[in-house]
């Protein structure tokens, strides 16, 4: 379902499993090589964090609001742009209003 932005239904989701541990808390598990978890680590203490979890979780929510964003910006951009190119081709014929300020402009720029 498409909150925000209604006309985003493509994007393709999985569902990840995660285990409700509290009633606001919830635990996600990652597997990882050891290498993987000393860089990480390293990371962690370098970058002034309290614990690896602290560091994956700060890191992974970081960019997981980077690539919503993105994703929304560029989807939200090509929807703009439809709107604005579709309001060219058919535009319709203009109004009085318009036809009257056309009139009042040009016989301001004739004087």
């Amino acid at each position: 379902m498409c909150v925000e932005f209604p006309y985003i239904c493509e994007i393709n989701t999985t569902v990840m499993e995660t285990k409700v541990v509290g009633k606001n808390t919830s635990r996600f598990d990652a597997r990882i090589s050891s290498e993987q978890k000393l860089e990480l680590e390293r990371a962690a203490r370098l970058g002034g964090y309290r614990s690896l979890s602290e560091f994956v979780i700060a890191s992974a929510q970081e960019k997981a609001r980077k690539i919503i964003f993105d994703t929304e910006s560029i989807v939200a951009s090509q929807r703009d742009a439809e709107l604005f190119f579709d309001s060219l081709v058919e535009a319709g014929r203009p109004n009085e209003a318009l036809l009257n300020a056309a009139r009042k402009y040009k016989q301001l720029n004739a004087e």
